[in-house]
């Protein structure tokens, strides 16, 4: 079984000069100028002749709470998560070009668990987008919060509810020291207000970009909520990413990265069982109640001052395997919904990673 995900990715001998970027889930190669160079002649991509390109290799693993949780028998990974997920990011990131609202990093997806991308000045921010109120916003509702990242919220609210309007409600990205009003730790609440004060540190080249980055948020949120409700799937909340390219002809552009409208960055529901009063996940949200109901301290994982006891739990857990596979389902079954085709799953995908950055992209 261990052939059928990839769990590390850090590792690959791509030829590079900085060290390799690796997150909960994707590890990112910056190329030599040289090489860069060479593959946006030979492959043409739509970039300067001088664009800094990187390899970004997407893993397996399954993180949730901040956390990597793996499996009895040495099921370290989810079976196609990887594929299932850049195949899904691919068709959003397409459909907002199609669109007119901006593009993506993403020059060209050799492999599915491989992007090329253009590198990007990053945009400090999580820009999260919600249509109903559960989650977080529910669990500070619940305790009396009627003013949540800057939006006020109206008496008797009930949880899961459609909200009236998409709330754009952003955290922090990564740690920021000496912002008045941000607390120096990740993911924390902030408002408008705060970035409008902050918007230099926060990666905004100008200050009119605040409101150039909440329209593509709330366009490309209405581009995925209307082709998921032709699906018979609610778009509930997300996050998006935002940076800073070069183009082709010199400008500076606001552009999407990471990833979009995945099972893993967002909430999605069935619609039918919605109507119905039931709330049926096709998300990672499926797998995190879950885990809430296995582990036996629910506040664990809840609470953020325990951190350095979650990771320890995490690092020694070992879950059922059922419980991975049921991520591998849904996600595989959300991403052929909305790609209109089975998920092509690697085989083998770390030699097939290996020959691809060999063989095609001369790069090891």
């Amino acid at each position: 079984m261990s052939a059928q995900f990839l769990e590390r990715n850090d590792d690959f001998n791509v030829p590079t000069d900085e060290a390799v970027h690796s997150g909960k889930v994707r590890s990112v190669y910056w190329l030599k100028p040289e090489d860069s160079r060479r593959l946006i002649e030979e492959r043409n991509y739509p970039v300067s002749h001088d664009a800094e390109l990187a390899i970004l290799i997407v893993s397996d693993r399954l993180s949730a709470f901040d956390c990597i949780w793996r499996a009895e028998g040495g099921l370290n990974g989810v079976p196609g998560k990887g594929a299932a997920l850049n195949a899904v990011s691919l068709e959003w990131f397409n459909a907002f070009a199609e669109a007119g609202l901006a593009r993506s990093h993403i020059l060209e997806a050799p492999h599915p668990l491989v992007w090329v991308v253009q590198r990007a000045k990053p945009v400090k921010i999580e820009a999260i987008a919600r249509q109903y109120i559960t989650g977080s916003l529910w669990r500070a509702y619940a305790k009396g919060e009627r003013v949540f990242c800057g939006n006020d919220l109206p008496n008797h609210l009930a949880e899961n509810q459609r909200l009236g309007e998409v709330l754009i409600t952003p955290s922090s990205k990564g740690v920021l020291e000496g912002l008045e009003g941000i607390a120096a730790i990740d993911d924390v609440n902030i408002t408008r207000a705060d970035i409008e004060r902050h918007w230099s540190q926060l990666g905004f080249e100008q200050p009119e970009d605040i409101d150039h980055y909440e329209q593509l948020l709330r366009e490309g949120f209405a581009v995925i909520a209307d082709r998921l409700s032709k699906l018979g799937q609610l778009f509930v909340d997300t996050k998006f990413e935002f940076g800073y390219v070069t183009g082709v002809e010199g400008t500076r552009e606001l552009i999407y990265m990471d990833e979009v409208g995945t099972p893993d960055s967002s909430r999605i529901w069935n619609a039918a069982a919605y109507a119905e009063g039931t709330v049926l996940e096709n998300s990672k949200e499926g797998f995190r109640q879950a885990l809430l109901n296995w582990v036996p301290d629910r506040n664990l994982l809840l609470d953020k001052h325990r951190m350095v006891e979650r990771a320890a739990f995490a690092g020694s857990a070992l879950l059922p395997q059922s419980m991975l596979l049921d991520v591998s389902e849904t996600y595989l079954g959300i991403a052929a919904q909305i790609i209109g085709s089975s998920i092509t799953v690697p085989e083998n995908p770390r030699a097939e990673i290996k020959e691809l950055l060999s063989v095609e992209l001369g790069l090891v």
